[in-house]
């Protein structure tokens, strides 16, 4: 990891909209039935929002931005590249962490169940 990405992600943990301070607040300290997440994470050359290196799960919150077409592209190469890396990426809309945030602790542990059933 280089100081560059090291300092890049403790900016983005500083600048958290509402939607990932929601999310995160359900993630920390092992509130999923134990699991570690860890926030704007280093992951290769990206930047995780959220990501459980013992399930090897990235959450990933998208705000409007996301919907733009050069965005769409931008998220497709990057899911791919961590999935190449042996991640699985969980994407969810800052509407759905906002209000639904069930959704996402329904989805860790139903992967959870996946990898050690």
């Amino acid at each position: 990891m280089t100081v560059e990405r090291t300092v890049f992600a403790r900016t983005l943990r500083q600048d958290a909209g509402l939607a990932e301070q929601r999310a995160w607040a359900l993630l920390r300290s092992g509130q999923i039935d134990g699991h570690k997440f860890r926030r704007q994470h280093p992951i290769g050359r990206y930047v995780a929002d959220f990501a459980c290196d013992r399930l090897r799960l990235v959450i990933e919150i998208d705000g409007g931005v996301h919907d733009r077409d050069e965005a769409v592209t931008s998220d497709h190469l990057r899911q791919t590249d961590l999935e190449a890396l042996g991640w699985t990426v969980l994407r969810f809309s800052n509407a759905q962490a906002l209000s639904e945030p069930e959704a996402i602790t329904a989805a860790v542990r139903a992967h959870a169940r996946l990898i050690a059933p």
